[in-house]
């Protein structure tokens, strides 16, 4: 496969492009992930999935049609500011200039899609996710269950907290044995861009626009930071899950969630939306271009007429201002549409 630099380099999306790194005795992954030296040797094989990747999109695409509205909110058409004009952001995403965009009126859900409904949509076709096809997702270190860290051989080179864990996908999230049953309402994680894409189709709706997406999050409110103003913890109250403390070592958990949050956790925002901030990376079907809005469309953009990586929007449960404050609105970032890890998931649109 070849290698895709992603836009995030402090690593907070890995991709299934990352050059990897076999784990051996060195500083590099003691001083990242605080782990014994005995925990990280070990055999990842796993037997990959029978059933092909375009078998379970046709089967996808076989029951789509669906078309429920509930779940969702009707979003008002209009102009706004898209991106920002803030110094400390990084620039090499793309995030500026502010331009101002116009968006006609369209659905979107109320929350990033939950584990129950990805599993009702498992269920209906028989669909098998790329992270079961290849046999392997990322999973950050801290959760890996100590039973399976022997069996971890590899990491992300540049982001040695990212752990190549073989049997982890959406339904056993850390790995063979751990389970999903006490987070049925949490967002699915481990869900490539192809996956999110495939549900949406059987789901009757398709993947929001970044202009849609950054639309919704911004709840009518122009040119803020956050989708409730400008201050992360206003009178020092979370209105979001993503990190505190030292990443990627200790997280002091003081919003109340270590991991992914329930789909409808804190305040949602002026439009009623959830979690557009925080908790889990969210697919926008726009290919990734850091320069397109500089020249592209004004009116509902599409982004970049092709790409190697998709974008993806709201940062997750592991962002921190340390190294990755991406949960702020107008920030993004890109991934191969085949990659998956543990805080990427998605939310659907439609057309009104």
């Amino acid at each position: 496969m070849k290698e895709v630099q992603t836009s995030c380099g402090c690593g907070c999306a890995a991709s299934r492009g990352t050059e990897l790194a076999a784990v051996a005795v060195g500083a590099q992954m003691a001083a990242a992930a605080e782990t014994p030296e005995s925990a990280l040797t070990g055999d990842t094989v796993r037997e990959q999935s029978k059933i092909a990747y375009r078998e379970g999109e046709e089967a996808a695409g076989g029951i789509a049609g669906i078309k429920d509205r509930a779940g969702m909110i009707k979003i008002p058409g209009g102009a706004f500011r898209m991106g920002t004009d803030d110094k400390n952001v990084f620039s090499l995403d793309g995030e500026g200039p502010s331009r101002l965009v116009t968006i006609d009126p369209f659905y979107i859900d109320e929350t990033a899609v939950t584990n129950a409904q990805f599993l009702a949509f498992v269920d209906a076709t028989g669909y098998v996710t790329e992270a079961e096809q290849y046999g392997w997702s990322f999973v950050f270190h801290l959760y890996v269950p100590e039973r399976l860290r022997p069996c971890v051989t590899s990491v992300v080179q540049n982001a040695p907290w990212w752990w190549n864990v073989a049997g982890a996908y959406w339904g056993a999230p850390e790995g063979p044995g751990t389970s999903i049953e006490d987070r049925l309402s949490h967002p699915a994680v481990h869900i490539s861009w192809h996956d999110a894409s495939a549900y949406a189709k059987w789901a009757g709706k398709r993947l929001p626009t970044e202009a849609e997406w950054e639309y919704a999050a911004r709840g009518g409110l122009d040119g803020k930071r956050y989708p409730w103003g400008d201050e992360l913890t206003p009178d020092g109250e979370h209105r979001c899950n993503i990190w505190q403390g030292t990443f990627p070592r200790v997280n002091e958990v003081e919003d109340g969630y270590e991991g992914t949050a329930p789909a409808r956790s804190f305040e949602p925002n002026d439009f009623g939306l959830y979690n557009m901030a925080g908790n889990v990376w969210e697919w926008c079907s726009d290919w990734f271009s850091p320069e397109y809005h500089r020249s592209g469309e004004s009116v509902n953009p599409r982004g970049a007429a092709g790409g190697e990586t998709r974008t993806l929007k709201g940062g997750s449960y592991l962002c921190h201002q340390s190294y990755c404050n991406r949960y702020r609105i107008a920030a993004r970032t890109s991934n191969t549409p085949d990659s998956s890890t543990g805080h990427m998931g998605f939310r659907c649109a439609a057309d009104a």
